[in-house]
C-alpha cells in the first residue's frame, strides 16, 4: 500500500472485502448496512477508494476490488484477526471487548508491535 489510508477508509475496504468473500458480490447498500453508516458517507468513501485504485465503483454497479485493494484489505483483516486473538485468547477478554479493541487498534498499531504481538500469541498457543 503506497498511501496510508484513514481508519475510516480502512474500515470501508475491510467491509467490502469481507462482504465479497461471503456473497461474491457487493453493492453500496451492503457496505452501509455492515458499517451502520449513511448511504451518503458510503458513497463518498467508495469514491475515495476508487480514486486510490483500491476498488472499481460505479454508482449503480456492483463494487469490485482491485488486486491492490485486495492486498490492502487482507493486511487490515490480518491485523484485526491477530489483535482479536491476542485480546481474546491471551488476555482472556470477552468476544465483544476483543472485537472492539481490535477494530480500534488495527488502525494505529506499528508493524513492529503487531509482529511482536503475533509472535507472542503464537508462542502462547504452543505452551
Amino acid at each position: 500500500m503506497n498511501e496510508k489510508l484513514t481508519s475510516s477508509l480502512e474500515d470501508y475496504l475491510e467491509a467490502i472485502y469481507l462482504i465479497l468473500k461471503e456473497n461474491n458480490t457487493v453493492k453500496a447498500i451492503d457496505v452501509s448496512r455492515k458499517l451502520g453508516v449513511t448511504r451518503a458517507s458510503t458513497t463518498e468513501a467508495l469514491k475515495k477508494l476508487a480514486q486510490k485504485k483500491l476498488i472499481n465503483y460505479g454508482r449503480y454497479d456492483a463494487i469490485s476490488i482491485t488486486p491492490l485493494g485486495e492486498a490492502t484489505a487482507k493486511e487490515v483483516v490480518n491485523k484485526h484477526k491477530s489483535l482479536y486473538e491476542f485480546f481474546r485468547y491471551v488476555l482472556g477478554a470477552s468476544d465483544e471487548e476483543s472485537q472492539k479493541n481490535a477494530c480500534a487498534i488495527e488502525h494505529i498499531i506499528s508493524k513492529d508491535v503487531l509482529d511482536r504481538i503475533i509472535t507472542f500469541t503464537q508462542n502462547f498457543h504452543k505452551n
